[in-house]
């Protein structure tokens, strides 16, 4: 154990106690020799940690006095844990943010080093691939602190859903929020007067504005985005009761679709899920990727258009493969 680490175990050990520690069980604590201890308890007070003398009892902080480390200290766990974050994000999101976390990750890598936690072959042994994510396009930090300090934005916006140019909008952020990989900007749009969400990698452009961002209680944000189905907000409008195969049921029964779900096992091993949603569009993505082993049995609207895609893509494989492609 190095001094660093035993200054702060130090500083743990007599936060812990209300009694006096034994200078002889600091030391075993520490792995150290007496003297070891006097210069440890010195630099402490240098710190100006008040530490009192118990005459044949040992050490303790003086009772009422309040006093915490200067700087950032971290335990081993800690440290640890804010490695595993760091890998997260880089894994994650590759590039964002990077020049500003380069300080922090220069410090996390030095304090890690000293606490002789390998960090190299933690960093080795993680894989934390990404699953079809699209990336966050160039507005993330102007984003993200624009909702930091609650000021509104000017955004170019390219909505994927139609060929219609990029227009710009004035919009207050409101929530950040990273659904499948990808990010999205929930805010109140000042055109439409109502929340609306933005993928961030469709925004081109944004601007930060003079202007206080129009404020919609958190709450409200978490009604209006998280009560339906996937990333489609609303109030949700019906509820779908999905039955998947005895085979998948040993998955899905452990999943969580929604936080509203309800589901239940049969007898026959089957397994019953229902869940709310407002727009159907992603809700039958996720159903048809379990093929025949899901049944939608309500409502008919969707039952009908998950039977209508499970029939169009079947009739592709009645052609030539890529019969429908054009050519030159």
């Amino acid at each position: 154990m190095d001094m660093l680490h035993r200054f702060f175990r130090l500083h743990d050990l007599l936060r812990a106690r209300h009694l006096p520690l034994p200078r002889e069980e600091i030391a075993t604590q520490l792995e150290c020799n007496r003297s070891s201890v006097t210069r440890l308890i010195r630099s402490l007070r240098e710190y100006g940690a008040q530490i009192e003398c118990v005459r044949g009892q040992g050490y303790r902080y003086t009772k009422g006095a309040d006093f915490a480390l200067p700087g950032l200290w971290f335990t081993p766990s800690e440290l640890t844990a804010l490695l595993l974050a760091q890998r997260l994000l880089e894994d994650a999101e590759p590039g964002l943010l990077s020049a500003a976390l380069a300080p922090v990750r220069k410090r996390i890598k030095e304090l890690v080093s000293a606490e002789h936690l390998g960090s190299g072959e933690l960093s080795r042994r993680m894989h934390l691939p990404r699953a079809a994510g699209r990336g966050v396009g160039c507005c993330f930090e102007t984003c993200a602190l624009a909702l930091a300090q609650r000021r509104r934005l000017e955004i170019e916006y390219q909505p994927r859903s139609d060929a219609r140019p990029p227009a710009w909008r004035s919009v207050s952020p409101q929530r950040l929020t990273r659904w499948r990989d990808n990010w999205y900007l929930e805010a109140w749009c000042h055109e439409r007067g109502a929340l609306r969400s933005f993928a961030l990698e469709r925004i081109l452009r944004a601007q930060p504005l003079d202007q206080a961002a129009h404020e919609v209680a958190l709450a409200d944000v978490a009604a209006h985005f998280d009560a339906a189905y996937g990333i489609f907000a609303g109030p949700p409008r019906e509820r779908a009761r999905l039955l998947f195969s005895a085979e998948r049921a040993r998955w899905v029964a452990e999943e969580q679709w929604h936080p509203d779900q309800y589901g239940r096992s049969l007898p026959d091993g089957r397994y019953e899920l229902e869940l709310p949603y407002a727009d159907a569009r992603e809700l039958a993505m996720d159903i048809l990727r379990h093929g025949r082993h899901v049944e939608v049995l309500a409502p008919d609207s969707l039952r009908a258009a998950v039977r209508a895609e499970l029939q169009a893509a079947l009739a592709q494989y009645f052609s030539p493969p890529g019969a429908d492609v054009l050519t030159d």
